[in-house]
Order: C-alpha cells, then structure tokens, then sequence
C-alpha cells in the first residue's frame, strides 16, 4: 500500500495544525502550565484533546509545514493558543499582586517562596493568594470552561486566520490594566487598616516617646494585617468569582 506526499500531508495536517494551538495553550494556561506539570503530561493532554476535537474541527486545506505558509500558520497557531493562556495567567499575577501589595504593607515583603506554577520567588501572602485563586478556578470548572473556549475558538478563528494585531494588542492591555486595579481593591482593605494602625502608633510614640515601637508595632502590625486578611476571605469569593468570569468573556470576545 503506498502512501502519496498530498495523502499524508492531509492526515498529518488535520491533526498538527489544531496541536500545535491546543499545545500552546496548555503550556501557557494557568494550572495547565505550572512548573510542577512535567511537559510530558502537557503533551500527551494536548495529544488527546487534539484527537477528542479533531472529528469536529473545520476541514484545513493542504499546505506543508515548513513552506512559508505552514511557518506562518504554526506561528499563527502557537500565538494564539499562548495570548489565550496569558490572559487567565494575568488574573493571577493580579492575585499574586495584591498579596505582595498586603505583605510589604504588613512588614512580610522579606518572607518568600518559591512559586511552584512560575517557579520565581513570590511573598508567603501572594502565595497563599494563589492558592485560593487556583481552589476557585478548579471549584468553578474554570479548567473546564477554558477547554470550551478554546475549541470554540476553531470555529470562529478557522486555522490560517488571525484576528487583527493592533487591537488585540490593545484590548490585552486595557484588560491587564483592569484585572491590577482589581489586584489594588482587593489589598486596599488590608492597606487601609495597617495604615491606620500606624497612624495609631504613631500618636502614641508622640505621647509615650520610652516605648519601644519597634518592639511592639511589627507584631501589632502583622496581627491587624492577618485579622482584616480573614474578615475580607468573605468578599474575596465574589471577587474572584467576577475576574474569572471576565476573563472567560474577552477569550470568548477576541475568539469571535
């Protein structure tokens, strides 16, 4: 039985163009991407999403892989599986933002560890918020929701299209500047309340100038950080319930 370069390339193509954004995107995604997922595992999830999707895919015309046309696609294919990954990824720098934010104000910038989804140095508070964001976005199918988006994507960005650069661009980064003023309202309790704890003891200093705030107010400080962090978990839920779904909408709105 022979085999004709045109008879392999559509076999090889129906399954290497949608790959190769389907790869991308795991290797971008938040949870997906993380630095403890070996990249085995990411390929063989995006070898079997690949074959689950690609029955009801569109039919992709012929075209080799390495003529300019197929370096273009691969380039379109990988870049649009990698912008859909960073957009969720930036909730989460958001999140790892605001716990940052809350842990210099409370005087724990200095206690760090290693981000196991990034693998670069983050505070204990922006990991602990990292943390919850990654509960929540698993609790709420996020994982799920991500997957749908992204085979819908197929449909309304065929393979060999891309949609307009400028204004995806541009809508990136109004959609980045949005999610950090979120990551600001969501330390902006915890920074007003050790604010005004410091304010406190500094009239007190001013009253009592042989008390030793060094000794007093770094432990005052953390405590009253800690306690407003526990009394806004209640309004952290909502919140992220809301950037979770925002991020769903503009990967549904730059995909149609």
């Amino acid at each position: 039985m022979e085999f004709s370069l045109d008879s392999i390339l559509a076999l090889t193509g129906d399954f290497f163009w949608p790959f190769l954004r389907i790869g991308a995107l795991f290797m971008a995604a938040p949870v997906f991407g993380a630095r403890t997922v070996p990249v085995r595992v990411r390929i063989l999830l995006a070898v079997l999403m690949t074959f689950l999707l690609q029955p009801s895919l569109p039919f992709v015309d012929t075209m080799e892989p390495f003529s300019p046309q197929g370096i273009l696609t691969i380039m379109q294919q990988i870049g649009i599986g990698v912008v859909m990954g960073l957009i969720l990824q930036i909730i989460f720098g958001a999140l790892i933002m605001a716990g940052q934010t809350m842990a210099t104000t409370m005087g724990l910038g200095f206690a760090s560890a290693v981000d196991p989804q990034n693998g670069v140095q983050v505070t204990m508070i922006g990991q602990l918020y990292l943390i919850f964001g990654t509960l929540y976005f698993l609790a709420m199918d996020g994982h799920l929701v991500m997957l749908e988006v992204m085979a819908d994507s197929f449909t309304y960005i065929p393979i060999g299209t891309l949609p307009s650069g400028m204004e995806l661009f541009s809508d990136i980064a109004l959609y980045a500047a949005e999610l950090f003023l979120a990551a600001v309202l969501i330390s902006l309790p915890v920074m007003v309340g050790v604010l005004l704890v410091n304010l406190a003891f500094g009239v007190v200093t001013r009253a009592a100038p042989q008390l030793n705030i060094f000794a007093v107010g770094f432990p005052t400080t953390m405590l009253a950080g800690f306690i407003l962090m526990f009394f806004s978990i209640p309004v952290l839920t909502p919140l992220l319930e809301d950037l979770f779904l925002a991020g769903f909408e503009f990967m549904r709105t730059m995909v149609n």
